[in-house]
């Protein structure tokens, strides 16, 4: 019997990447550019995805290895990780990877972070080939090296907030979900689905999912020790971001028990040199309350900006301040 689960979708997440995330951008771009290519190929589509995609089959019959090449063998573990099923398919992984890649390019530079990507492709595929060694279908997509993304986010980013939507019954509903509730959440559904889910038939490669979100996890340690290339460095200069954004939520916290409340902003030091003013969005029960905050030419890291009357509230009406930490991107 099937069990019908509704989807948590991510709208964005809390942690903004400190350089233009160029690498994802361009993967994006492959990805819709070889599913442009899919739909040009009309009733030849079939057989196109039988020699670009994995087919295991063609590795587990010695006969049929034989008639390819050791370089048509390798390719499908590259190819497949760009074509696509259908629209909805490239969407959301196309979605996925714009909410998650960003960051885990950020952490580890441009190459570094494509190296990352396509090592976590090729592993969700090997795990594809073992679990469905005589299968006859062809399996393609981003979302191996997309759950690689995913098991890296959640071990580096494991609190940070993902605004996501919600579907309850007739009604959608926005919640703010922790990265290790949301992701947790994804992988245990992969892993329930993928022991339900019989081998050798089409439809959704869950232990390609799991091989990938687990090469992640291993792969983003990995990649931690490696040092930066020394290119890279320098490349990553021009891709460094020279604004923060415009709004920022503001997660406010007591240090004591008086009516205080302390929070931080972020900023640029070009926007530290030359002033700014940002849109801040600051929770207050069920509602939040935007305000217009105008940081001075010059400001230093540190710098306290006071809010006043945006603190607590006591049982008399008195009502304390809100004080903002300037913090500075490195």
């Amino acid at each position: 019997m099937a069990v019908k689960r509704k989807p948590m979708i991510p709208i964005r997440d809390a942690i903004r990447s400190k350089t233009f995330p160029l690498v994802n951008l361009l993967i994006i771009i492959a990805n819709s550019l070889a599913f442009l290519w899919q739909l040009s190929l009309g009733p030849q589509l079939r057989e196109a995805l039988l020699l670009y995609g994995i087919v295991p089959v063609r590795y587990s019959d010695p006969s049929l290895s034989a008639q390819f090449t050791t370089f048509e063998q390798i390719l499908p573990f590259f190819s497949s990780m760009f074509l696509h099923g259908g629209f909805m398919h490239i969407l959301g992984n196309m979605w996925f990877l714009y909410i998650f890649g960003d960051n885990i390019e950020d952490r580890l530079g441009h190459l570094r972070y494509l190296i990352f990507y396509l090592l976590c492709g090729i592993a969700a595929g090997l795990i594809h080939l073992y679990t469905n060694w005589e299968s006859n279908l062809p399996t393609i997509g981003a979302s191996g090296a997309i759950s690689g993304i995913m098991g890296a986010y959640l071990l580096l980013y494991p609190g940070s907030r993902i605004l996501t939507l919600v579907p309850i019954f007739l009604f959608i509903q926005f919640f703010e979900i922790p990265a290790f509730v949301f992701l947790g959440y994804w992988f245990l559904i992969q892993l329930f689905s993928a022991s339900l889910t019989p081998k050798n038939v089409g439809g959704i490669a869950f232990w390609a999912h799991i091989g990938g979100f687990v090469a992640g996890l291993v792969f983003i340690k990995i990649f931690d020790w490696v040092p930066r290339f020394r290119f890279a460095k320098e490349f990553r200069h021009y891709t460094e971001r020279k604004r923060t954004p415009r709004l920022q939520t503001i997660a406010p916290f007591s240090l004591t028990e008086d009516l205080d409340l302390h929070g931080e902003i972020w900023i640029t030091p070009r926007e530290a040199l030359h002033g700014v003013r940002k849109l801040i969005s600051i929770p207050q029960g069920l509602k939040k309350r935007n305000l217009i905050v105008t940081i001075p030419a010059g400001v230093e890291e540190g710098t306290r900006l006071r809010l006043r009357g945006l603190g607590r509230v006591d049982r008399e009406g008195n009502r304390g301040d809100l004080f903002l930490t300037v913090q500075i991107l490195s």
